[in-house]
């Protein structure tokens, strides 16, 4: 069969679940079956503001111990999942430190920068045929709720999940989650979260067929549905054109907005990929009462859903995702392997909005960001799967759309590094 390219969300939905044999009946055990990982990551964010704003930049070392057993032999399988992270500040300062979009470390109530941090949690999981129900600490990523990994320590929630792949190609999720875990404290609720609700699925029509339905309710702040379509055509030559459509439809609730603000917002992206390079068209759009709102911590007044709870094309450093905003994007991704350096790979993206209503009544706003990332991965040796991430961002806003974003140059050097220990 000829090989092609999947987004990466429809990756992403592939990977939401947890790693399961194929059935209950095909366990080896619980100890027969565990796996014992550590992840090594060094992350630094800069964040350079204009407009006389400052600056802000964190380095942290971060280590994620995860701890996955097997299941018990039986009708029944019992397991646990469990994790433990600690983070060690390397570099801020009160001045630099407390930005939302970066998070790396908290400011204590005495002003001062926590210098490092540590969590713990576990998970207790049964198994029945090819459903899974776990209930503890858990790091969910599905388009409604979506724990953020992509600063130094990942976010996680507290709740039950119910995973289902009892039809070939369906994979079934629904949950129920009542504590959330910030990726920059040591507290288990420190986003005060009271609960959300969530429930879906996605389906293999076909090889090049995929799709999604899911819905959340964040009790007292917002309902929400999503949906995904996602096409691969094969081409001559193991050329491949991907077509993907993502859309949020989202009903704030009064407690959290007294208008009980409507949000639509849909993204389609159509990828050519052919040999070493990919060539990417999208356009995103943004309708409604408000703009699309998601993610951070309901004790700093935001939703609480996982800072990567936006699977749409145009998110970079912006999100595209303003009220009223239209946005479009155009990008290309390079992989080197074709010219001698297996592992290296290399994406730029421009993405333009306008039509911002940033709610100050000065007319319609423009943002613009142009994107730059290369990435290597070690293909063998000691440090084979290490990986180094170097991306920058420059985002101009103008200024009148300034109530609903900032401008500036970001740096980003990220240092990966997975151990497989049992």
């Amino acid at each position: 069969m000829t090989k092609y390219k999947l987004s990466a969300i429809a990756l992403a939905l592939m990977t939401s679940a947890p790693a399961l044999a194929a059935s209950q009946a095909d366990s080896a055990g619980f100890v027969e079956d565990s796996s014992l990982d550590l992840f090594l990551r060094n992350a630094y964010i800069s964040r350079d503001y204009k407009n006389n704003a400052p600056d802000r930049s964190e380095w942290g070392q971060g280590a994620v111990l995860t701890y996955k057993s097997g299941f018990t032999q039986g009708t029944v399988g019992f397991g646990v999942d469990a994790f433990g992270m600690y983070g060690l500040r390397l570099d801020s300062s009160p001045e630099r430190a407390g930005q939302p979009g970066i998070d790396f470390f908290m400011i204590d109530n005495n002003g001062d920068v926590e210098r490092d941090m540590a969590h713990a949690g576990a998970a207790v999981k049964a198994r029945f045929s090819k459903t899974v129900v776990a209930y503890g600490d858990q790091r969910p990523v599905l388009p409604v709720l979506s724990h953020d990994d992509s600063r130094l320590l990942p976010e996680a929630f507290t709740g039950t999940m119910i995973t289902s792949e009892e039809i070939d190609g369906l994979v079934v999720h629904a949950g129920r989650f009542t504590a959330q875990h910030r990726k920059s404290d040591e507290g288990r609720d420190s986003g005060e979260l009271k609960s959300i609700d969530v429930l879906g699925g996605s389906y293999q029509f076909n090889d090049n067929i995929r799709g999604a339905l899911y819905a959340s309710d964040v009790e007292d702040v917002l309902k929400r549905k999503y949906v995904n379509l996602n096409y691969v055509r094969p081409l001559n030559s193991g050329d491949s054109l991907t077509l993907d459509f993502n859309g949020y439809r989202t009903k704030q609730e009064r407690e959290f907005d007294p208008e009980e603000g409507k949000n639509t917002i849909w993204s389609l992206a159509a990828t050519y990929a052919t040999g070493p390079h990919a060539f990417t068209l999208a356009h995103q759009r943004s309708s409604g009462d408000v703009g699309y709102n998601y993610g951070f911590y309901q004790s700093e007044d935001f939703v609480g859903d996982g800072g990567t709870t936006i699977w749409l094309a145009n998110s970079y450093w912006s999100d595209f995702n303003a009220k009223d905003e239209r946005s479009w994007q155009a990008a290309y991704g390079l992989d080197f392997t074709q010219y001698g350096v297996p592992g290296l790979s290399y994406h730029v993206a421009y993405v333009r909005g306008t039509d911002i209503d940033d709610g100050t009544g000065r007319g319609d706003g423009t943002e613009r960001e142009f994107f730059n990332q290369f990435k290597y991965v070690v293909q063998n040796g000691p440090a084979k799967d290490l990986s180094v991430r170097l991306r920058s961002s420059a985002l101009r806003v103008s200024n009148n759309a300034s109530a609903y974003n900032a401008d500036g140059n970001e740096i980003r050097v990220f240092v990966d590094f997975p151990l497989n220990i049992l």
